[in-house]
């Protein structure tokens, strides 16, 4: 199994085994980020760090397009929940922000990816490094109980442009509140300045040693683990930066230290 579970848009050569399923909420952090509570088809599997793929239009499964979604849902939620940000001139999602509560989407019968906390060896400290949506593996870590128990404590970084992007804030916090100081979160804003977030990229921020700092918790391989999930870029410099500092990729058999999935 490689380290690296990438999420990466296409239309497949077959047709997948899908089924139409509702939207059934939409809640909007910003005009460009939302996220999405789908209807659950009975027998619909997975675990944290998995995601689905879901196809438009609907009424044309032969020639739908594809995109992928990591799943924001705990495995016992009656829903299946997304985060996603509209890309500029995106045919895919301009079709689906255009959608309202009700109207249907295919959703492809299984799920994919290596994106799995169990997948590290256990450690001391769990970080959970992401940018944009690469949040949402972590808010279903979160909201299932006993996940991170293999782990005396977790730290949460959320990097993104703005503070309105911040989604999920709020849950964390109330995480944060209930974890009797086992969970750490450290929201990062680059391009304004908010008030108890930290302001640059975050491997500058290992880097100066500014992060590590704020979360009180070292970072290194004998007692950290680290899963990394974001934009190609962000995560082609956390992978140089572990791998400089001795972090190790997980593999077939053999659970390493760090732990990688990107996406836009």
């Amino acid at each position: 199994m490689n380290d690296t579970a990438t999420a990466t848009p296409g239309t497949p050569s077959r047709v997948p085994q899908a089924s139409a399923q509702r939207i059934r909420a939409i809640r909007r952090w910003t005009a460009d980020l939302w996220s999405l509570r789908i209807e659950r088809p009975a027998g619909f599997r997975f675990q944290p760090g998995h995601y689905l793929r879901l196809g438009l239009p609907v009424d044309a499964p032969a020639t739908a397009v594809w995109r992928p979604y990591s799943i924001v849902s705990a495995p016992d939620d009656e829903a299946l929940e997304i985060v996603l940000v509209r890309v500029p001139d995106g045919a895919f999602t301009s079709q689906l922000a255009r959608l309202g509560e009700g109207d249907p989407v295919l959703l492809e019968q299984a799920v994919f990816g290596f994106f799995l906390e169990s997948q590290l060896a256990p450690g001391d400290t769990l970080w959970m490094l992401a940018t944009g949506t690469g949040l949402g593996p972590y808010i279903s870590l979160l909201r299932t109980p006993g996940a991170l128990d293999r782990h005396r404590h977790a730290v949460l970084v959320h990097s993104v442009r703005r503070a309105a992007e911040l989604s999920y804030r709020d849950e964390i916090e109330a995480a944060v509140a209930a974890s009797g100081g086992r969970l750490r979160y450290l929201p990062v804003v680059t391009r304004e300045t908010e008030a108890g977030a930290l302001a640059g990229r975050i491997p500058q921020l290992i880097g100066d040693g500014l992060l590590q700092s704020a979360a009180d918790a070292t970072l290194e391989p004998a007692g950290s683990r680290v899963m990394v999930c974001g934009n190609p870029a962000f995560t082609t410099d956390l992978r140089a930066l572990l791998s400089a500092r001795g972090f190790t990729p997980c593999r077939r058999n053999s659970p390493g230290t760090m732990l990688f999935e990107k996406y836009w």
